[in-house]
């Protein structure tokens, strides 16, 4: 569990994943990373989404430009069951999302410009959805690498 929330703007927050990712060091068994806190969108277009698959959909994208070797999945999500104004709670990724979404004929980057994160990942099959959960501590984020 990291000492420190994830907090701030959300490009700032995956690249903070994204280094994770890259440093930690894989031995026989898998290592997963926890963070809470909630992040920040600068809204620049009309799309629809969340924080958290914002997040999700920024850490896939900056693993597909800057391959990493290891196995890894990434979930972010609302504890409440909702993030922004979806029925998504969030988003588990990993370093096929960003494929399956192109594969479609989509580019990852149009759906962020527009902030459209919940639609890339629809595509994807990506969404966690866990409906109204009747709490709401923060977001929690779990990175997974093997």
């Amino acid at each position: 569990v990291e000492d420190e929330p994830l907090v701030g703007d959300v490009n700032d927050a995956a690249n903070i994943i994204y280094q994770k990712l890259k440093e930690i060091e894989v031995n026989d068994k898998p290592t997963a990373i926890v963070w809470g806190g909630e992040t920040t969108v600068k809204i620049k277009g009309t799309g629809l989404g969340g924080r958290n698959q914002e997040l999700a959909l920024i850490v896939a994208k900056l693993a597909h430009e800057n391959p990493i070797t290891k196995s890894w999945v990434f979930l972010s999500a609302g504890t409440d069951g909702r993030d922004g104004p979806t029925e998504a709670a969030g988003a588990i990724v990993d370093q096929e999302t960003c494929k399956r979404i192109l594969k479609n004929g989509c580019e990852v980057t149009d759906f962020l410009s527009e902030n459209n994160s919940n639609a890339a990942l629809r595509i994807s099959d990506d969404l966690l959805h866990i409906g109204a959960t009747g709490t709401n501590v923060a977001d929690v984020q779990i990175l997974i690498i093997s």
